[in-house]
């Protein structure tokens, strides 16, 4: 259950199939699909 930030919707959603992955840098992120409009939406930081 992560959400991110939706560029296209301008709202907070729910991702579709989260992937936890690294930045060039190595923070950690989540990387998904956005349910309604099928956008990348992004999360920085771990699960807790």
């Amino acid at each position: 259950m992560v959400q991110g930030y939706c560029v296209k919707c301008k709202e907070t959603v729910e991702m579709k199939d989260p992937q936890e992955s690294k930045t060039s840098k190595g923070t950690p992120m989540f990387k998904g699909k956005c349910p309604k409009c099928g956008t990348t939406v992004c999360r920085i930081g771990s699960k807790k």
